[in-house]
């Protein structure tokens, strides 16, 4: 058997005894002829393997740079070095891969972001990318360990669908018509019945509605997937390629919805830190070398580690959108207009006002409720009483420090009359979403979800300022290289 080896990341933890182990990865440095530092990606720390002097070929030696693979037996003993316990001595070395160290983009340096993000394929080898993958994972499988707990059903929603969740319509077009010369119907219209599928259909941006098929038959479910949306947002928050997690629930309220999306988030964050303290306090100490560049006024006031202990100790604040709006309408960033985009009842926030909110105001994660019903989804719950001009739905946002928005969903409109009014008004085709109207047709129930943007969360926890260093290989507008 080839691969009988022990990871470094165990071997770190280990008593040295001298006992014989074989690892394997690769070369970060080799100095003095004599000391390798092995990295195989299970942590930050490297292992320093000692190799006798004149024990091995010149030509062996020749071949260990900065980023071959190599194969080590040898003897694990206790480190005289500084900062480590254990260190192999070389009994063996088998070269695996040979690394041009010419030619290799990554050296034993620090190098900026934005020249990573150039070399995607090879950033995962960086400890700050080492870092964030690892805690991504950990993310990721907290995720499905909160929701197994729970007794949710996973479900897996299409990516390619012909419904338009959001109704915003930037959506990537699926189809296998000939781009030059499609079909056309008599009016010049494209002919999409000889397309695949028989009709027009896109990449999803959302699993909502086929979720709350799911959620009207099973009680509780979430998807865990791929989402994409055609918009041309080219910046630090945004990507066309990311992830969702999207739970529905049957026999949820707003304030279920509110009370299961903060547990969640607190759920997710406690498990990081259980399990990736090593890796987040690398990127906590990464993240203040990086502000202190930065002038006072935009520095944080709580470190990486600070900032996610106090998003667990602490409930989330709970306002509306008036509370919210009247908020900003009374702030001194309004008043001695900082704020580059308007403020009234009835726009859409931008991301200077949710992130004033929380890191001017309140200093925590902040939850707004019942926004204007014009600018939300025509899924969302119409609430009773609103005055003439001002009516609210029972939507539901949750707004992180340094990120904005990291939350949204909504009670769902159970009641079939008012959803089919509200579809009407929005131009939304009732023809086409028969199948969803018949959840409330044969058995409606009161029924909640939100979405929660996985890339936000892991940028949040990591404290990476830019989501596509928080995915491994980003897709934005004209950027689909690797």
């Amino acid at each position: 058997m080839f691969n009988k080896r022990t990871k470094i990341k165990e071997l770190l933890t280990w008593e040295p005894k001298e006992q014989e182990v074989t690892v394997m990865g690769w070369v970060r440095t080799f100095r003095n002829n004599q000391f390798v530092a092995l990295n195989d990606g299970s942590t930050n720390n490297n292992l320093q393997v000692v190799l006798e002097l004149g024990k091995f070929d010149e030509e062996l030696l020749k071949r260990i740079t900065t980023s071959a693979s190599l194969k080590v037996t040898g003897l694990l003993i206790p480190s005289l070095g500084k900062g480590q316990t254990v260190e192999l001595k070389a009994a063996a070395i088998e070269i695996l891969g040979d690394s041009d160290a010419e030619k290799y983009p990554l050296q034993p340096k620090k190098h900026s972001l934005e020249f990573l993000r150039e070399i995607a394929h090879l950033r995962f080898r960086t400890n700050t990318f080492g870092s964030v993958f690892r805690v991504r994972h950990s993310i990721a499988y907290a995720v499905h360990k909160f929701f197994h707990e729970k007794g949710f059903i996973y479900l897996h929603t299409p990516i390619v669908t012909a419904s338009d969740a959001e109704g915003a319509g930037e959506m990537f077009r699926v189809s296998t018509l000939p781009f030059d010369n499609p079909p056309r119907n008599e009016d010049g219209s494209i002919n999409y019945k000889e397309d695949f599928f028989g009709r027009a259909t896109n990449l999803t941006v959302s699993g909502q509605l086929e979720g709350e098929l799911g959620a009207t038959a099973f009680g509780e479910i979430y998807t865990f997937g791929p989402t994409f949306r055609a918009e041309n947002s080219n910046t630090a928050r945004h990507l066309a390629e990311f992830w969702m997690i999207e739970p529905e629930m049957a026999f949820h309220d707003l304030e279920d919805n509110m009370n299961l999306a903060e547990e969640f988030i607190k759920y997710i964050i406690r498990f990081a830190m259980e399990n990736n303290r090593e890796d987040l306090e690398f990127l906590a100490q990464r993240l203040a070398d990086e502000e202190k560049q930065l002038p006072q006024d935009k520095r944080s006031e709580m470190g990486l580690i600070e900032k996610l202990e106090f998003v667990l100790n602490n409930n989330f604040e709970r306002i509306t959108y008036t509370q919210a709006i009247d908020i900003l309408l009374q702030s001194p960033a309004y008043k001695k207009k900082k704020f580059q985009y308007e403020v009234k009842w009835g726009i859409d926030m931008q991301s200077e006002h949710e992130r004033y909110l929380v890191e001017k105001h309140f200093k925590k994660p902040v939850i707004v409720t019942n926004y204007p019903a014009a600018i939300k989804a025509f899924y969302m719950r119409q609430d009773e009483g609103c005055e003439l001009g001002k009516e609210t739905v029972a939507a539901m946002d949750i707004l992180a420090p340094g990120i904005g928005e990291i939350v949204g969903g909504s009670q769902r409109e159970e009641r079939l009359d008012k959803l089919m009014a509200r579809m009407k008004a929005m131009h939304v085709p009732a023809d086409d979403l028969w199948w969803y109207l018949d959840t409330r047709r044969f058995g409606t129930v009161p029924h909640a979800g939100f979405g929660l943007g996985f890339e936000r969360m892991v940028q949040f926890v990591t404290g990476m300022g830019n989501i596509r260093d928080v995915i491994a290989f980003p897709r934005t507008p004209k950027n689909c290289e690797f």
